[in-house]
This record gives C-alpha cells, structure tokens and sequence, in this order.
C-alpha cells in the first residue's frame, strides 16, 4: 500500500483507517463479524491487515448515506483488531473483528483511498466510591429485565445467557448485553455514547425494559394472530368437509359461487351508480358468510327482491285517440264526460310527451266502473297494469316497506306492484284511497305523497331496499267513493274526475251489451238463455237499487243460474226470460217504495241527499202538538248540523208567521216533532234546511206540500237559500223516484252543466234564491190550483227503440 498513515500523533491523539458501519453497532470486548462492500471501506481493511491491524469502526447515522462526512457520523466508536479477513466475491469482504477500546472521533479525511480519522481514546469512567450499592441494586434490576426479556424471545444462545446471568462485573455486563440482545442500532449507540459506568446501566435497563414491553404486546399481539389463524384454518377445515358432503348429496350451496353469479346480474343491469355500489356491497358480503346462515337467507332474499325490479325495463305508449276511443265506447256505455276527460289527458301526452305526473283520482259511486276505466286506460296506452287495494290500510310501512332490520320484511305496496308490472312505467291504479286509515303507527297517506308528487318520486326510496327508484314514469290511478275522507294534500296532487250514477237507460243498455253476455258466456248458456227488455227493466226496477250496476249482475247471474238448472235437468233446451217469469224465478220484487210524499200531504216535505253510495230522497216530517210548553223534539238520528237547520227553520216560521196565516199563540205553545224517517241511518249535511223550513210551514199552516217537488238548499237566518253540493247525484235521486220538479239554490244553476241530458229532459229545474221562492212553488196555499199527484210516482220511460216495461213492473 503507498498510503503511509502516521498511526499515533501524541499520547492522547490517534490517527487511525475507519469503516463506517451502517446499522451496526461495535462494542468494547466483543467479537463481531459482518461485511464490507464499498470501496473505500475494503482498502481500509486490506490495509489494516497489512499494517497495525487495528480499525477504527463507527456506525453512521443514516443507512442510506452513501459516503458519509463527520456529521454523518456518531460522535464514538470503537477501535478494533481485525481478527480474519475472508473475500466473498470481487466485490464483497467479510471481516471478523474484536473490540478493543471506546474513542471519540475528532475528524475526518475522506479525501484518500479510504477514510482516515482522528480520535481519542475514551474509556469508560468506573463506579464513584459510596455508589457500590446503588450499582449492586442496578445490575440486579438489569439481571431481572433480562430475564423477563429472555422469557419473550428465547432465541439467545447458552453461552450468551450464562454468562450475563453468571457474571456480577458491571464494566463487563454494560458491554456484553447490548451487544448481545436484539436492540435497534439507534439504541445501542445511545449506550456506547454514556462516559459513566452508572449512566451506562441505567440507560441500558430503561432500554431493556422498554423492549420487554414491545416484545409483550407483540406476543399478545401474535398470539391473537395465531388464535384467529387456528380458527380460520379450523372453520376452513370444516367449511371443506361440508362442501364436500354437500357435493356427495348434491346440496352444494356454495355462498361465494352465488354472490358471484349475483355480481354478474347487477353488473348487466342499468342501474343507478348508488343502487350498484349498494348491491354489489350486499354480495361482497354474502360472499364471506356460510351459504345456510340466516344472515345469507336475508341478504338473497334482498337481492332477489332488487334484481326482480324492472331497471330500465319500459313499454311504449300508444297515443293513438280513434283507437283509445274505439276501445273506451266498445269497453264502457255511457260516461261521455269521463271519456272525453280521458281522450283529452291522452292528447296531451301526445303532443307533450316530457309532461309527467299527472296523477288521475275517479270518484263516483261503488260499482259504476271506475276499476274497469282504468284498465281500459291502460288498455288504450299499451302499458302493463297493476292494482293495489287501500282499503283498511293504516300502517305507514305498507306503503313504504318495512327496514330490513325487522324479521319478515317485505317492500311496501307500490313496490311490489311495479315488481308484478315488470315494467318501469305501468299503470298502477291505487284503489279505494279515501278509505285509508291512520293509528299510532303512523299515516299511510302522509307515506303516500311522496310517491305520487311528480316532484319527489323521481328518486322514491322503499324502507326495504333503501335505494332510489324512479316512479315519474309511473301512470297513477286513483278511485275513491268520497272525497271528503282523503286528506287535502294528497287530493291536491290528484287530477278529480267524477263518475255520475248510472240512470234506468244506462243501467238497461249496460246489461243487454256486457253484462248479460259476459254471464252468458261465464254459465255455459250462449245460445241456450235469453232476454227481452221487458226482463232487464223488471231486474233493473224491482229487484237492484244502486248508484252502480254490481247488484244488477249479481241479478242476471241469479237468473242465469235457475235456467241453467233446468236446461241441465234436461227440462228444456233453451230459455227466454220475459218479465213476467221473474216473480217464478227469483221471488216477490226484492226492491220496497222509499217513504216520500206521494200524495199533496200537509208537514211532509220531499228533500234530497248524496251518499257515498249516490243521491237518495230524504223527507221530513213534522207534527204540531197543541196544548204543549213550546218544546221542539228531533228524531231520525239527526246530526249536528242538520239540528241547527231544524232551529234555523222554526225561527224563520216565528218570525214569518203572519205570512201563512199561523197564530202565533198557537206557535207559543204547541210542541213541534220533527223526524226523519228511516232512524237507524244516521243523517248530517248542509243541505236540509229548505226542507225543514217548508215541512213546518206546511204543518203549521195547514197547507199541503206537492207530492211531485223535491228540493235542496241550506238556509240563512233571514231566509237565503245557500248552494250546496252533490247536485248531480241528487238529480239522479228525483229522476229515479219520479219527481217532476226539484228545487235548487241559485247559486247551483251553472252545475245543470254536469247532470245528465236524460235527467234534465225528464225534470225541471227550479232555481230559488229565498224561501219565500221556495214556499211559493212546493205549498198549495187556499185560492191556488191543485194539483192532483198520483198514488205511485211513475219512472222515466226506455228509450223510444226499446220496448216499454209492463207495468207489473213499474215504480
């Protein structure tokens, strides 16, 4: 070697070949071997060898630093003998080394083959005198911590165990355990840079008991980890044994083979990118369950229920009006206004196909087709229909679905009628909704606006599937019998059309155009049964009275049924009905005479009433009991307000007494009863006034009222008629019953619009606007024309093609 290094300088200042160590710490007294790669580093240990033999070893302080400078380096090393050296390859050296003593690194000279420092000798001080027992107290403490560290990683050789737990030489101990235990370089360097011997044994101690408690928390740590290993492995054991007898059975119920065929079919659907994550979240979870858990059972049943959903899934409209109203005459007679209500909502999708939301509500009487309108309607626009009954539903998670933290959850209502659409945009009819119920439990029709407000449904979420849906597309159909039960926001959202009640010519060619032949057919008697008009209007008139025509089939089925007895018995081979076989085969006339006035009778006067059910002929009557206190006595199950038209009605007769010819003594006294027949019915409403009004009149006065008026109409204080409502289905009441003249309020004259043609042919109408009117055309006051009214009031006559009815038969 040419470099010349000048080892000693002065007694205490050495310069000395260095090889910094990365990750390496050397002690004093200890052999260590490790390798050398750099460069420099291999020419200072081939020149240690050829020389002095001595190294100065000191550990840098970042194991990446490539070429170090003194202040990569820790301030102490050690010098070292090189003991062996031994060339791996060309370019590796290892070396064996002892530790010689502790020094100090003064500088540095890198300039050279290798690196060339300049220390001083730092030995490590000894124990102060009166510190014996303190330092016996310490190693005895570093003795027990290396016992505990000795129980947590027993991997230390014999040797090296012996002689720490052997030896009582602290100088000896602070060198040799640090060496020798598992320790981070960092550490170790802190103990080679303490200059006492004390420091030294305590810094080592802190170190050690430190480690000991790295090394409990990572056993705890790892056998947590080897616990859960041993079950997983166990359960996996299992799992295969199960598989495997499952396939010997052919039970194969493989959860992770299913969440992935459940993958690939939300992967094909088109759906919102919320909805996937969702779905595909409950597969990954399914997939790390047992296949025959409760767990997976509820999750499939999840998954099942979303898939059936129809994504996307849609049928085209057909806008065509000739062919929606080809289909509508064909499908239903009569209900020109509805038809013409439902034609103009169809034209305007057609010329406005973005419209949406328009939610439509039928309201009319039970059984005169609002269900079978609306499946016409969606007959008329190709869409898929469904029908949910709201009937009796009070509970909010019927409409919404239950959450699926519930046993036995299901989705709401809505859901599961778009599911049984398997369209995305059907036709859902929502039926009997003014009969939705609410308890604690919540309000179903508060449930109900969201889905049908075109504003919100766009994204309407189910408890059970929690994701969003798109109901905008959806057709919604209402049918109600009575608006007044459903609640004011949710009518606001519905588009109202009324469905009158059907008068006896509708009723007539209703039954001879489908209802007749639909029984024929469903009997088994086409071709074998027949009917004449005579017998429609004889089932029409005496044995059904209805707003709707249910009652009038259930009457030719009956019919049907005892002739297809007697072809079956073989007595006959055909059947034609005519009115007056029907007393033979179905009984005496089922369908009694309302009480009304018939004849031009004092205190009776004829009202009129609408029912969920259609308009009725309500009379009151009154009787006058002299030699009395003045009482007034209401009966008829009267309600509320109609006992406050009743008083309303008797001050008017007071106050007008003079008018009619009362005496006001007799009034004073006289005990009036005012009743309404049919008591077990309960009667409330607004429109009973004028008819209160006249019947006291008349019983107080003497004068008769006319047996052919019906009349309706609240009342004021002073005698003003108010308007009232239902004016279409009263109408239809009076034309049943034969009345010839009705009275309404003035302010109900523009609603003659709505009442049917064949009524206002067959009925006057009288508007008033004062019961002074009113008195005038119903009382038959001494000086005045009588008009005779027949015992029976006759019925409107069938259409001029049609035959008469007989009049066995007649109301």
């Amino acid at each position: 070697m040419s470099e010349k290094v000048k080892i000693k300088v002065d007694r205490d200042i050495m310069r000395m070949p260095t090889i910094a160590l990365r990750g390496l710490v050397v002690f004093p007294n200890n052999v260590v071997h490790f390798e050398v790669g750099r460069e420099k580093s291999v020419a200072a240990v081939e020149w240690a060898m050829n020389n002095s033999s001595h190294i100065f070893l000191i550990t840098q302080r970042e194991m990446e630093t490539e070429t170090p400078t003194v202040e990569d380096l820790y301030e102490y090393g050690v010098v070292a003998e090189v003991k062996q050296v031994l060339r791996v390859s060309d370019e590796v050296v290892k070396v064996l080394v002892e530790g010689k003593y502790r020094a100090r690194l003064l500088a540095l000279e890198s300039g050279g083959k290798f690196l060339i420092s300049t220390i001083k000798p730092a030995p490590l001080r000894g124990v102060r005198v009166g510190s014996t027992i303190q330092m016996e107290a310490m190693l005895r403490s570093l003795k027990e911590a290396f016992e505990r560290y000795l129980s947590l990683n027993p991997r230390l050789s014999k040797d090296v165990v012996y002689n720490i737990l052997s030896s009582d030489d602290a100088a000896f101990l602070a060198e040799y355990v640090p060496a020798n235990i598992l320790l981070k370089y960092q550490d170790k360097q802190q103990v080679l840079n303490e200059s006492t011997l004390m420091r030294r044994i305590s810094t080592l101690l802190e170190l050690l008991n430190r480690e000991c408690q790295v090394l409990s928390i990572e056993k705890e740590i790892q056998d947590k980890v080897s616990d859960q290993m041993d079950k997983n492995q166990r359960d996996y054991y299992l799992r295969e044994q199960m598989r495997v007898i499952a396939t010997e059975l052919d039970e194969t119920e493989d959860a992770r083979l299913e969440a992935e065929e459940y993958r690939k079919k939300i992967e094909a659907l088109e759906l919102p990118e919320e909805a996937r994550e969702k779905l595909l979240k409950e597969t990954e979870r399914m997939a790390r369950m047992q296949g025959n858990s409760q767990e997976a059972a509820v999750i499939r049943t999840y998954l099942d229920t979303c898939l059936s959903l129809p994504w996307g899934k849609t049928t085209v409209d057909n806008l065509n009006i000739t062919r929606a109203q080809n289909i509508l005459d064909k499908e239903h007679y009569g209900l020109k206004k509805v038809k013409d209500r439902i034609l103009e909502i169809l034209a305007v999708r057609k010329l406005s196909p973005e419209v949406k939301g328009q939610i439509i509500c039928l309201v009319g009487p039970p059984g005169v087709g609002k269900t079978s309108i609306a499946r016409s309607i969606a007959a008329c626009l190709g869409r898929e229909y469904a029908r949910m009954s709201l009937g009796g539903v009070r509970d909010e998670a019927e409409i919404r679905g239950h959450r699926r933290t519930y046993i036995g959850a299901m989705p709401g209502k809505i859901i599961s009628a778009v599911i049984t659409a398997k369209s995305s945009n059907p036709l859902l009819l929502l039926d009997e909704i003014d009969k939705l119920a609410s308890d604690f439990r919540g309000d179903p029709a508060a449930a109900l606006l969201e889905a049908l407000d075109p504003e919100q449904n766009k994204g309407f979420k189910d408890h059970y599937l929690d994701i969003p849906f798109d109901l905008s597309n959806v057709l919604f159909i209402t049918t109600a019998n009575n608006l007044d039960t459903i609640p004011a926001p949710l009518l606001d959202r519905m588009d109202v059309i009324e469905l009158p009640s059907y008068t006896r010519v509708e009723k007539y060619n209703i039954a001879k155009r489908h209802l007749l032949p639909k029984q024929l057919k469903n009997n088994g008697l086409e071709g074998k049964v027949t009917m004449n008009s005579g017998a429609l209007y004889g089932l029409i008139d005496g044995y059904t009275r209805e707003a709707g025509v249910r009652g009038l089939e259930r009457s030719i089925t009956e019919v049907l049924r005892k002739c297809a007895r007697k072809i079956a018995a073989e007595e006959t081979e055909s059947v034609h009905v005519t009115a007056g076989m029907l007393e033979e085969l179905l009984g005496p006339r089922r369908v009694k005479d309302n009480f009304f006035n018939r004849t031009n009778a004092v205190g009776i006067t004829n009202g009129l009433a609408w029912t969920s059910v259609g308009g009725e002929i309500l009379p009151i009557e009154v009787q006058v009991l002299d030699n009395g206190t003045g009482k007034i006595e209401l009966t008829g199950s009267l309600g509320d307000v109609m006992k406050e038209s009743a008083r309303l009605a008797v001050t008017y007769a007071r106050v007008h007494a003079a008018e009619y010819g009362i005496d006001p003594a007799r009034l004073k006294d006289a005990d009036l009863h005012i009743h309404a027949p049919e008591g077990a019915v309960p009667k409330d409403g607004p429109s009973a006034g004028v008819t209160l009004t006249t019947a006291l009149i008349s019983s107080l006065s003497g004068c008769a009222v006319r047996a052919d008026v019906a009349m309706t109409g609240e009342i004021t204080l002073h005698g003003q008629v108010l308007p009232i409502g239902g004016l279409r289905e009263k109408s239809m009441a009076a034309y049943r019953e034969g009345i010839k003249t009705v009275l309404i309020p003035k302010d109900n004259e523009s609603d003659l619009y709505e009442v049917e043609e064949e009524v206002k042919k067959a009925v006057t109408f009288v508007p008033v606007s004062n019961l002074q009117q009113v008195l005038d055309k119903a009382l038959i006051r001494p000086g005045k024309e009588k008009k005779k009214s027949s015992s029976r009031s006759k019925k409107a006559a069938p259409p001029p093609e049609e035959h008469a009815a007989p009049a066995a038969v007649r109301q």
